[in-house]
Formats: structure tokens, sequence, C-alpha cells
């Protein structure tokens, strides 16, 4: 078998293991649905509207992906738009909510993770990590933004989620540790799509060309805000689709891969001076103190890349060149590429031995870092509307009842010739998007390894002191 064709059999291999099942989804939009019920149940939520965001929207996701979800508050709840007056309310909504769910006893790790700039509570169900956080209008648009530009070409959802995987086999996706967060990777295939040649993607200011985080703060209905932002998306995208003069790149997704690991080889070079600029769709000179300078597109002059601290770049670059040396070499096989791009739960998945040529070392699945301990780190964009279809000169379309979603095993689409699917990976917009935080974080941690009997008397005396606590705020 040749080298391509190897690498190209492997990459499939590494998606086909990766990618979330049927029954995945399915587990997914049972939670949202879940915790939709419970949040309507409390008077405090009144209005509110539970929405999905992130990779799990954009269609980014993997199955060991986190779920992110976000509870919209009517407009109006915030008396003050003082940054702290709002940060505030949405701590003390966090802390009712993270108590009835501790009330419950029905999920698993709980905790409250508040000191950050989007404070959030953690859960685990049904196997699956899920972040809740309160109203992030910009990290949900950015998510519906990746969901439509992985529309526009089939390949880069295949692509995010491959250069996702290796960057945690070579163990530079950890932003906790000091290296790329994963909307960070994202926008490094969003700039290397747009920098091939012949293009796959525009530069994004030609999809958006305003500020978007700088329009959601303006004052009026939000949802006339995003509607114009949604159809001046669609309308640029159609006429992006329809220019038959425009080249048409057609390198497979191996080929793909090799130029991708080609262009970012020296990177710790290019960054002490270049910044990279999806926006514009090309490298910049940018005076920037960070390691790294990868501007947020729809958030300038915010950078998606701050975790990254200068002490990994060595890492990094070497990472990209000894991947590129062998993903470009002809003597490569199936069995010596695996373990270079994939961790060994992946190998595992596809019943595979790791062959000792793989550069990975140890169990990437936790945090061990030999950075400093207090580095910020940043949670993949968040966002919603998994529900929200791109339609030129459209109006946004109903959402699906949870009803309809878990019978139809609902994965958010796009009206387009390809099938987008959080981020937001934010792994936490992961989403897996472009939240920084310091971890800093109050454990509340509960599950059904105590017994019920147990937990019941200290549940009822923490909720009692927690309600009284919230009852003085809003006094307050």
């Amino acid at each position: 078998m040749g080298a391509s064709r190897a690498l190209e059999q492997t990459l499939d291999d590494i998606l086909s293991a990766i990618k979330p099942s049927q029954e995945n989804l399915l587990a997914r939009n049972q939670i949202i649905d879940e915790l939709r019920t419970i949040v309507h149940s409390m008077n405090i939520f009144r209005g509110a509207i539970v929405e999905p965001f992130g990779s799990f929207v954009s269609g980014l996701s993997t199955r060991w992906g986190d779920l992110d979800i976000s509870i919209e508050l009517p407009q109006d709840t915030y008396i003050s738009t003082s940054k702290t007056q709002k940060k505030r309310t949405s701590v003390a909504l966090l802390w009712a909510l993270l108590l009835i769910l501790k009330a419950l006893g029905r999920f698993n790790k709980l905790q409250f993770v508040q000191h950050v700039r989007v404070p959030i509570v953690k859960f685990k169900s049904r196997g699956i990590s899920c972040d809740v956080s309160i109203d992030n209008p910009s990290g949900q648009m950015k998510s519906k933004l990746l969901l439509w530009i992985k529309g526009m070409d089939e390949r880069f959802g295949d692509m995010v989620l491959l250069v996702k995987e290796w960057a945690k086999a070579q163990e530079i996706n950890n932003p906790m540790c000091g290296s790329f967060n994963s909307y960070g990777l994202t926008l490094l295939v969003i700039f290397h799509f747009q920098t091939c040649v012949p293009a796959i993607l525009p530069p994004l200011k030609d999809i958006y060309p305003g500020d978007i985080a700088s329009d959601l703060k303006v004052k009026g209905v939000r949802a006339d805000v995003v509607r114009n932002i949604t159809e001046t998306c669609a309308a640029n995208i159609a006429k992006w689709k329809s220019n038959r003069y425009r080249p048409v790149n057609r390198s497979s997704l191996s080929e793909l891969s090799v130029s991708f690991f080609s262009k970012f080889s020296d990177i710790s070079r290019k960054a002490k001076d270049l910044g990279i600029c999806p926006y514009k769709g090309k490298w910049e000179a940018l005076s920037s103190n960070d390691a790294i300078f990868i501007e947020d597109p729809f958030e300038p002059p915010l950078n998606a890349a701050k975790t990254v601290k200068p002490s990994l770049m060595r890492k990094i670059s070497e990472a990209f060149e000894t991947t590129y040396q062998r993903v470009s070499s002809t003597y490569e096989t199936e069995a010596s590429l695996l373990p270079g791009l994939a961790r060994p739960r992946v190998l595992k998945a596809l019943a595979r031995t790791p062959s000792t040529a793989g550069s990975y070392s140890g169990n990437h699945d936790t945090t061990n870092c030999s950075v400093l301990s207090n580095v910020a780190s940043s949670s993949q964009v968040q966002q919603q509307f998994q529900n929200m279809t791109l339609q030129p000169h459209g109006m946004i379309q109903k959402s699906p009842t949870g009803d309809d979603r878990i019978q139809s095993g609902y994965v958010p689409t796009l009206e387009s010739e390809t099938h987008p699917n959080k981020e937001s990976e934010t792994d936490s917009v992961d989403a897996e998007i472009g939240s920084e935080s310091e971890t800093d974080s109050v454990d509340a941690e509960i599950g059904p390894d105590q017994p019920v009997e147990k937990r019941r008397p200290v549940c009822v005396l923490f909720i009692f002191l927690s309600l009284l606590f919230l009852f003085e705020f809003f006094l307050s």
C-alpha cells in the first residue's frame, strides 16, 4: 500500500473511532431534555431557554467530548448592565441550579467553577461530561458560524476532528497545561483552508464583515441582532458558493493533512514576528507579547491561543515537524502512523496495539502538567442553537421539541450540500470557544458512590443554608 493511501486509510480509521455514535447523540439529547425539565421547574429561571452549544452544535465533537449547555435568560432579567452585577447574578443562579442537581442525586461529579470569565456548573451524566453556563451570546454565535463554515466544505469538519485528536496524542491540546485549546486548533484549520492553493475557504471578513461580539452588545432585541447576523452570513456564503469562476481545491484529506503539518512545522519561528489572522485569511505582523497569536476572527483583538506558554512552543513546533516528516514519508504504514496521530484509547477502539514508533507516552486523558500550575486556561468556545438552520434571506426556524429530537436522533444540520452536525469543545467552543479562565473551582462532588440515605440530611441542610444565602442576595 502506497504512503498516501496508507495515510488516507489511517485517517479514515481514526474518524470512525472518534465520531459520536447515534447512541451517543441520543444520550446527549436526553441530558439536554432532562436539564430543560429541571430548569423550567425552578421559579428563578422563569422564561429561560435551555439550549446546547459548542462542538455538539457545530458538529465538531467527538464521542468523548464535553456537552456544553446554556441557560438563556429573558432579556429583562438583568436589572443592571454592569458586568460585575451580571456575573454576580449568574453565580447566584448557578448555585441554585447546583443545589437542585445535588438534591436530585442523579448527577455525578458535580462541581462549581466560579472564579472564571464564564462561570459554569460541571457534572457527569450517562458517562458524558457536561458544562452549564448562563447567557453567553458571543459564544453561541461563534458555534453557529463554525456550523455554517463546516457546511461550506465537508472536509473541514473531518480535518478539525483529526487535528484535535492529533494534538491530544501529542499532549498539546490542554490549555490548563499551557498548550492549545480546541478553539485555537479549529482556527488553525480554518486558516489552513484559507491559505492552501487554491483556497477552500474565504477570509472570514467575506462571510461577516463586522465585529460579531461588539454587534451582540448593541442595545436592542437580541433576536433581531442575531437574525441580522444570520441573514448576512447566509447571503455571503451563498454568494461565495455560487461563484462558478472560483478555483476548486480537490485535495484529499491525506493531502490536506500533509500540507497542514508542513505549513506549521516552523510555527515557533513564525510566531515571533507574525500572527495568524483568519479574519483576513493571511499572516499578519502583529505586536503581541504572547507566545503565539491566533486572532479570534469573531471577537478581535482577543487571542484564541493566549493559554499557550513560551516554554511549550518548542514542543509544539517539534510535534508539527515530526508529524510532517512521518506523514510525508514513503515508508510509513498504518501501524506506524496511528500512534503519532491518535491516543491509546483510539487505538484500543480500533483494536490496535500501540507501536513503539509512536510519540505518545502514558495516559493522555489525565491532566498531568509539567508546566507551571497557575496557567490561565481557555474553555472551548461555548455556544448554542444546534436547532438553527441557515437560509439566505430567511428567518430563524423554530426549534424542534425535545421529544422530536430524541425520537429522530436529532443532529443539528445546515441547509446546504454538506452535512454539518457543538464549542463550541469548547471541548468547551470546546467550544470547546474563546473564554479564558483560571481553574479555581468550588468542588461539590457527589454521586451514587455515596449512599442516598447518608446524602439526604446533608443535602437538606446545604439547600436550606444556600437558599437563605440566595434570599439575602436578591434582597441586597
